[in-house]
């Protein structure tokens, strides 16, 4: 399994000498890094779109690193995002697939800094020109990391920059790079984000089986819902009992907002959640907003929830 996925767009790596040097610098910076070099898999523009998506299902940082072209990603990488990031895997009624995963834009610009600006040539910062790839991870579920981007990275002989210095910039680019994502994965955050995403998106499912829900809660878990408070395993299972009878199954939990805070082994995390949900009753529909607090102890790759409180705003 690879921690770290990257995608590269350039269309022909043969003639590069930013993007090159950035891919050396992950390869040799990063542990269980694939990257996928996506000019020499798919010179046909004929994506496998099952290895492609079966390579990001085992990540925790996506990584797409690309030249910036036309304000915007080469066709190659356009060509993956249509294809990969399809319904029911990034996106639609069962397109969680990613939920929870980070993404990080990583891309070298030809133009100077000062060009893009309102009172340069391109007149839009970056910020603004990014901002469709930084919806697409949002309606995937992913979040979205400050981008990592160079200017001044073409190399036209004789008329603008020096090669030297453009790879110069380029190993620069890579150390940032390198340096960014390392501070993801030794956060702990990604590991934490993608435990609350799988939590809510096996309890939207509201499985007959609770065993995956016991196996993260302390035997003397403190559960408090709107629908009162509960003690230990058992309490957990009466309530779990109840919700099963008057929520059906395929409801979905919208993570809103995520805030984690650790002190060694002790993990304090603060959710906003909205349950998009109906009943068994009568049919009706729930949109429920909520903040939800977690105390968790998190060692040796395991989590266990002591204490897990929600206070409902509306709904």
């Amino acid at each position: 399994m690879s921690r770290v996925v990257v995608i590269s767009g350039h269309p022909d790596l043969k003639k590069s000498n930013a993007n090159t040097v950035v891919l050396e610098a992950l390869h040799s910076g990063l542990e269980s890094t694939d990257i996928r070099r996506l000019d020499s898999l798919y010179p046909d523009y004929r994506i496998d779109v099952a290895a492609e998506q079966q390579a990001l299902l085992e990540a925790e940082v996506i990584i797409l690193q690309f030249p910036f072209y036309w304000y915007s990603v080469p066709a190659l990488l356009k060509k993956w995002l249509d294809d990969v990031l399809a319904y029911d895997f990034a996106y639609g009624a069962n397109g969680d697939k990613l939920k929870g995963k980070d993404l990080v834009l990583s891309f070298t610009i030809g133009g100077p800094e000062e060009a893009y600006d309102p009172q340069g040539y391109n007149h839009f910062p970056i910020a603004e020109l990014i901002k469709p790839l930084q919806q697409t991870a949002y309606l995937a579920g992913m979040n979205f990391q400050p981008p990592v981007y160079s200017h001044r990275m073409v190399y036209i002989p004789g008329v603008y920059n020096k090669l030297e210095d453009v790879q110069q910039q380029a190993e620069d680019h890579g150390k940032r790079l390198v340096d960014t994502v390392q501070a993801r994965l030794d956060s702990g955050d990604s590991q934490l984000k993608n435990f609350v995403t799988q939590w809510f998106a096996t309890f939207d499912q509201l499985p007959e089986d609770p065993q995956y829900f016991l196996k993260h809660l302390a035997q003397d878990v403190h559960w408090v819902m709107p629908e009162g408070s509960y003690q230990g395993h058992q309490g957990f299972l009466d309530w779990y009992t109840e919700i099963r009878k008057s929520i059906k199954p395929g409801c979905v939990h919208q993570v809103e907002q995520v805030s984690i805070q650790k002190e060694g082994a002790d993990v304090q995390i603060e959710l906003r959640i909205r349950l998009l949900a109906e009943r068994f009753e009568d049919g009706q529909p729930i949109n429920m907003l909520v903040n939800e607090y977690w105390q968790v102890n998190h060692t040796d790759d395991h989590l266990i929830i002591n204490d897990y409180q929600v206070e409902q705003i509306n709904g």
